[in-house]
């Protein structure tokens, strides 16, 4: 049964007919005006660029505009439902690149889920936009995916599953630590999922600081010993686990100092909690049911919680990060987004909470501050 909210995103959804509009730049009220936005004005834009391609953004959507782009493979908490069902969720997040960024932003979902197909249509699609948006897109293909565009391409790529998460990760953990009095490169992380936001949020806290790192996939803790690693997996072996633990969730959460959930609800317990060090910090991330509810995590005695939900204090919500970043690498023709960038897009984001506590570590998404904090960053 659909919930109430259910019902009432299904009714705004009918009578608007979706969220997506296109709106031009240009007013069309007579002939004079005509003849600059089309014949025959616009055929001087054309024999400019034709000599002069790389002035594009100066001249069209391009410097403005970022595309979209789903295969429905992994849609929210849905999974494979396809690129109708995938339609709405990219038209929503357009609606956030303009409300919160003022980005001018596409959906596009593609009737293809092979990896090299996707990557071959954003190619071709790619001149008309200045930065690609990957969204729910299934691990391990997203990976193969966002290496072969950001190669191919001259515009910036990022899969926000995977870096809008960890950036929002880092942001929190930075003022979650300076809460319980704890610094990155002295604590224990356990991260359990190793899909897209496991392993990216991975790699961005070692970026960061992290030293001690152990991430779970379904089968346990990830190590070099493990002969069932697919190719993101052996990488992730290289520098996380430095004990050589094994096991699974039990035993990597002993004296661990975080655990960052990003797998699916119900997975951890208030006995869980316990067996964590003084000071825990617990980020449930798997959305709308976390892997613990703030509750329970309470009683295991953690002593910062956050979830992706938005009825509970500290939400890490990807739109913290994306609408800045996409504006600031439109406004400093960004080509690629680096590691660096995205770490400092965290710190810029924690720094906006002057004094955390354990109930606020991150500023509210409706902050006006956050798109320019994040754009600053990335300058490179």
């Amino acid at each position: 049964m659909r919930s109430e909210h259910g019902k009432k995103s299904l009714d705004m959804h009918r009578k608007t007919r979706g969220q997506f509009r296109s709106a031009p730049a240009v007013v069309v009220r007579n002939r004079k005006e005509l003849s600059l936005a089309y014949t025959p004005g616009i055929a001087a834009v054309s024999s400019y660029l034709a000599k002069k391609p790389h002035e594009a953004r100066n001249y069209t959507m391009k410097g403005r505009t970022i595309a979209v782009v789903s295969d429905g493979s992994a849609v929210l908490g849905l999974g494979n439902v396809g690129p109708y069902a995938a339609l709405p969720v990219m038209e929503g997040k357009t609606t956030l690149f303009k409300a919160f960024a003022g980005v001018d932003a596409v959906p596009l979902v593609l009737s293809t889920q092979d990896a090299d197909e996707i990557v071959e249509t954003v190619v071709r699609i790619a001149p008309a936009f200045g930065g690609i948006n990957l969204e729910d897109i299934a691990a391990p293909k997203c990976f193969d995916i966002e290496r072969k565009l950001i190669e191919r391409l001259d515009i910036p790529v990022m899969h926000d599953d995977q870096h809008g998460t960890a950036i929002v990760v880092l942001a929190g953990l930075v003022n979650a630590l300076k809460v319980v009095g704890k610094t990155l490169a002295r604590i224990r992380i356990v991260i359990a999922g190793a899909g897209a936001a496991g392993a990216a949020t991975a790699h961005m806290l070692r970026a960061a600081g992290a030293r001690d790192i152990i991430v779970l996939d379904r089968k346990g803790i990830i190590g070099r010993k493990r002969k069932d690693l697919s190719p993101h997996k052996k990488e992730l072996a290289r520098f996380t686990n430095p004990s050589g633990l094994s096991g699974g969730l039990r035993e990597a959460l002993e004296g661990a100092d975080v655990v960052i959930g990003v797998s699916g609800p119900g997975l951890l317990r208030a006995a869980d909690i316990r067996r964590m060090a003084e000071g825990a910090i617990v980020f449930a991330l798997a959305n709308p049911v976390p892997e613990i509810m703030p509750e329970e995590a309470r009683r295991g005695g953690a002593a910062v919680i956050a979830t992706g939900r938005s009825d509970y204090p500290n939400q890490l919500n990807n739109s913290l990060a994306f609408p800045g970043v996409f504006r600031g690498a439109l406004d400093h023709r960004v080509r690629r987004i680096t590691q660096a960038m995205k770490v400092c897009v965290a710190k810029n984001l924690a720094a906006l909470v002057k004094r955390p506590t354990a109930e606020k570590i991150l500023p509210d998404m409706f902050d006006k501050r956050i798109v320019p904090a994040v754009a600053r960053a990335m300058k490179g």
